[in-house]
């Protein structure tokens, strides 16, 4: 039985795809969890009035992506903690505490979005990419300074 996937499916295949599937795989677990719809002329044509929607919504999306990505780019967060002698950090700083820092300057970015590749433990200016789609990341620049201990 030929069917139009309406979402991926592992091992089968990508949306709006046309594959040949067992009737009863596609009558008891494709079609019922509308994964995917019989492929007649009438559904190959609207699948492709979805798939053409979707591409408009990505290309919308991606042009979204690189503005912030290009505002973000400006961007220079300042963080202070507390450090020891050779400038190491007691704590890290990690993608919540730059979420957050993002947060305090306008920018609503998920904490999952910021790839840090270890939590960031020493004093200076890192760089911090922020992936805002599959297509775009921007990195921002982070300063940690030493907090000064009051005495």
């Amino acid at each position: 039985m030929e069917v139009i996937l309406r979402e991926d499916v592992e091992k089968l295949g990508n949306r709006g795809q046309v594959v040949k599937v067992a009737a009863g795989y596609a009558r008891n677990f494709l079609l019922p969890k509308r994964l995917a719809v019989p492929a007649t002329e009438s559904n190959k044509k609207i699948v492709e009035q979805e798939r053409q929607a979707a591409l408009r919504r990505e290309a919308k999306e991606v042009g979204a992506a690189q503005e912030l990505g290009k505002m973000l780019s400006a961007v220079t967060l300042t963080t202070t903690q507390k450090a020891g002698e050779a400038d190491v950090l007691f704590g890290s700083v990690t993608a919540k505490d730059i979420a957050e820092l993002l947060e305090k300057q306008g920018y609503q970015i998920d904490r999952k979005k910021i790839h840090l590749e270890a939590p960031i433990k020493s004093l200076g200016e890192h760089k911090v990419a922020v992936k805002l789609h599959r297509e775009v990341t921007a990195e921002v620049t982070l300063v940690v300074n030493k907090e000064e201990e009051a005495q």
